[in-house]
């Protein structure tokens, strides 16, 4: 039994640490996003494209893992449980929407760094 309680005991903990990781990787990941129009409005370009870079390998890693995330296969392996955010520390409804709401956060950013690229480089 105390064996048990050990093993349970060590694989939440693991699971915690997943998830903190997950969720510092994650908040890294939305603040780029959030950034890059704020960099291209500013024109620093060099940094808007930096983080354009940094957004698009993270979209190769989940191309690359059929669109989800490899730290969720690895929390899968702590828990049962497979809520929309039982790998990470954020509300349901942003787990279940992520993708869409910073996909669409990310394509509207790159826009205005275009518009502005372009704009700056002017005639």
């Amino acid at each position: 039994m105390k064996e048990t309680q050990i093993s349970t005991e060590s694989q939440a903990h693991r699971l915690r640490q997943i998830k903190l990781l997950h969720t510092v990787i994650w908040a890294i990941m939305a603040m780029s996003i959030v950034a890059v129009p704020w960099a291209a409005w500013f024109a620093q370009f060099r940094l808007a494209f930096g983080l354009t870079l940094l957004v698009l390998g993270e979209c190769l890693v989940l191309a690359v893992n059929a669109g989800r995330c490899p730290l969720t296969d690895v929390a899968a392996r702590y828990t049962q449980e497979r809520s929309d955010n039982f790998d990470i520390h954020l509300p349901v409804w942003i787990a279940r929407y992520n993708k869409r709401i910073f996909g669409f956060l990310f394509v509207a950013g790159e826009l205005v760094l275009l518009w502005q690229w372009v704009r700056r480089a002017g005639p």
